[in-house]
């Protein structure tokens, strides 16, 4: 199959998918890569553009897409004229089929570049800042939300606001977290890396250093726990931006705190792992508590976005920003053994009813071809809110 076909091939695919991400270290590029893989799997020619960092981190030409860099960086800056211009020549030397753009940045570009193919946005974040940077941020959603063909949204939240923007079709898409591979290490192994007793509790959380993952709450509630007997030994996977303010913190509050860097061996973690700990402002349906649940790690977890949805009653749920209410949460957790054994067990039953990235895929095939002329039908169960 040429990387080149025309708008629709003669199976009724999509020509070449063009997906666009901005600067990622964490869930987006890891879904990017996900549904490039699946796509080049069924032998749909697909584009990925974004940073070249971003493409060293992730490798998308190891799924058998190709790869063009195009320089979003994570925040608006002037450079975003020059990738405007870069994707603006990618699109007219290629015959592409669909742009699908992820994230409100890469959504931008996508958007100031005008594609003739159908432009798709799925909308991964919520925007939390305020002043100047919160009202620039809500003015790109309101641009991107009226200037794409079909938003996506990763959590109903996100669909409510692109419809309240003035998105003309806005739809909810639940992101699957990929897979993790099989563990390499046993329990024991992974526990004597940091140096856990056995009768010490292992306590891990997985994300980007970044204040809307709320770290800050995770390490002050840490702190109390030195009064516990045995004391947990917390770990933290994961880099970005807010590395040394939150090292500071730790050591300034004496918490029982490690902070491990980027990560690749998060199976392992999991598997020594007693309880997993979600301290964010928001999230939709962050890959870790996905990843905890699925692996049968109790999970406490902030009652934000998508998160409610996404664990039901197979978690235990507080309110953001509370320290008050993690350290009550982990502590009666740590006290309750049953309790304990019984999340995870509700863990793993509400993780089997969750989309797979094969049913993902499949739903973003049924969109392409909806959207490229060409000898498909519509899919007429996709679920759509907003105006068509």
């Amino acid at each position: 199959m040429s990387a080149t076909r025309g708008a629709a091939d003669d199976a009724g695919r999509p020509g070449t998918v063009l997906l666009l991400v901005a600067s990622s270290t964490g869930g987006v590029g890891q879904h990017v890569r996900s549904v490039a893989r699946g796509l080049a799997a069924v032998g749909q020619p697909v584009l990925v553009c974004g940073p070249a960092a971003t493409q060293d981190q992730f490798d998308f030409v190891a799924t058998g897409a190709r790869f063009q860099p195009v320089e979003i960086p994570a925040s608006p800056t002037p450079a975003d004229a020059r990738a405007v211009g870069v994707l603006r020549r990618l699109l007219a030397s290629e015959q592409v089929g669909v742009v699908h753009a992820h994230g409100l940045r890469a959504g931008l570009v996508a958007v100031l570049a005008r594609p003739a193919a159908p432009l798709v946005v799925t909308w991964h974040n919520a925007v939390l800042a305020g002043g100047v940077r919160g009202a620039l941020s809500r003015l790109v959603e309101r641009i991107v939300a009226r200037g794409a063909r079909v938003t996506l949204g990763a959590s109903a939240d996100l669909v409510a606001r692109a419809v309240e923007l003035g998105a003309g079709d806005a739809r909810l898409a639940p992101v699957a977290a990929p897979e993790l591979p099989a563990p390499q290490r046993r329990r024991a192994a992974v526990r004597a890396e940091f140096s856990v007793a056995a009768d010490q509790p292992l306590i891990l959380s997985v994300g980007r250093l970044h204040p809307q993952k709320r770290y800050d709450v995770l390490v002050d509630a840490a702190a109390r726990w030195r009064d516990r007997t045995p004391p947990p030994v917390v770990v933290i996977a994961g880099s970005g931006p807010a590395y040394l303010p939150l090292a500071a913190r730790v050591s300034a509050a004496r918490a029982p705190v490690t902070l491990l860097g980027h990560r690749t061996d998060v199976a392992d973690l999991l598997t020594g792992a007693d309880l997993a700990v979600v301290t964010s402002d928001w999230e939709a349906r962050q890959l870790f508590a996905q990843e905890a649940l699925r692996s049968g790690v109790p999970l406490v977890a902030t009652a934000v976005g998508g998160l409610p949805e996404l664990v039901g009653d197979a978690a235990v749920l507080v309110a953001p920003g509370d320290v008050d209410a993690v350290d009550a949460a982990v502590r009666g957790l740590l006290d309750d053994d049953s309790y304990r054994a019984e999340l995870a067990r509700r863990g793993v039953a509400r993780a089997s009813t969750w989309p797979t990235e094969a049913q993902t895929l499949t739903h973003l095939l049924a969109l392409y071809t909806e959207l490229v002329p060409g000898p498909a039908t519509p899919d007429a169960d996709a679920p759509s809110t907003g105006r068509r």
